[in-house]
């Protein structure tokens, strides 16, 4: 069964691209240097297509040689070599017969400019392939351009597939009386962002605003979702004065009442943590747990109860 010319190998080049490149797509020149046919000699090689070439007296015509070494008293190692008479062809050219244009290699080095066009919402390892536009030689089916995606890290957005994630640092005062600020988005828009009315914000919480998230790949009208995590600012030690503290107890809810001391009781006073020990101690959940908060809000339905924040 006749299956045609084998394919030859594939150019692969990685393309660097930021995440707002992915939001908003784009289309960029690049310049590769291929293999092509010479147009002169039509790859025969010779100044005349129709002077036959001679088959390699080094290796037979097979194009590669076999190197026998000996290793040490009755023990051999046998290697196959790509002969260097004919650089693995199995043919030569006398010199006098050779192409002027391509020198008997049958093929010239061509430079070509390629348009890449990197649609909006592709990822990470996405391919843009340019069929049969690498290296050609004769008998041989010319492979294939490659260009591979490389995501660019990006200093306020975070991305995971079509979603986005930032982090966002609030004060207290934010956190219990409501905030708001404006981030600047990948396609360069500003959006204002504000909590509901008596929203209280904890530690580690988690918004998403809709439709805010990278743009879907052939479907860039539909996009994924922006989450916000927040963490938040509390007063530095010996910051607020006694009076400030009695008002704050008079504002907020009140402790809960102290334990009845018995004789019994050992008493103890915590003692802070070192913050490098801190680090090492709790670091880890505390990223657990954001991913996990993460997770928890990206499997909610669109319109759910934990939509917190909305875009003016």
């Amino acid at each position: 069964m006749n299956r045609g010319p084998r394919k030859g190998d594939d150019i692969v080049h990685e393309i660097q691209c930021t995440l707002e490149d992915l939001y908003k797509g784009k289309t960029t020149k690049l310049a590769v240097t291929r293999s092509v046919i010479c147009s002169k000699c039509e790859g025969s090689g010779t100044k005349d297509a129709g002077l036959p070439s001679g088959k390699c007296k080094t290796c037979d015509g097979r194009g590669i040689r076999l190197i026998v070494k000996q290793l040490g008293p009755g023990m051999i190692q046998q290697m196959q070599t790509v002969c260097n008479d004919c650089g693995g062809k199995g043919e030569v050219i006398k010199e006098e017969d050779k192409c002027k244009n391509c020198k008997g290699k049958k093929v010239i080095k061509e430079k070509k400019i390629l348009q890449v066009y990197v649609d909006k919402g592709m990822k990470h390892g996405q391919k843009v392939v340019f069929s049969g536009e690498a290296d050609e030689a004769p008998g041989v089916e010319a492979g294939d351009i490659i260009f591979v995606i490389s995501e660019k890290k990006h200093d306020l957005f975070k991305r995971n597939g079509n979603d986005l994630l930032i982090e966002y640092k609030l004060t207290l005062v934010e956190a219990l009386c409501g905030f708001s600020f404006t981030i600047k988005h990948l396609d360069d828009r500003e959006l204002l962002i504000k909590s509901e009315k008596g929203d209280i914000v904890k530690p580690d919480d988690v918004r998403l605003i809709e439709n805010e998230g990278m743009p879907q790949h052939k479907r860039p009208f539909e996009k994924g979702n922006l989450y916000i995590h927040f963490t938040i600012e509390f007063p530095k030690a010996g910051s607020l004065t006694p009076q400030q503290m009695k008002q704050l107890e008079d504002i907020l809810p009140p402790r809960r009442p102290p334990p009845k001391v018995t004789e019994e009781m050992e008493e103890y006073e915590l003692k802070k943590v070192p913050e490098s020990t801190q680090r090492g101690a709790g670091g880890k959940g505390q990223q657990q747990r954001r991913g996990e908060s993460y997770d928890e809000d990206e499997d909610q339905p669109q319109g759910g109860q934990r939509v917190q924040c909305a875009q003016q």
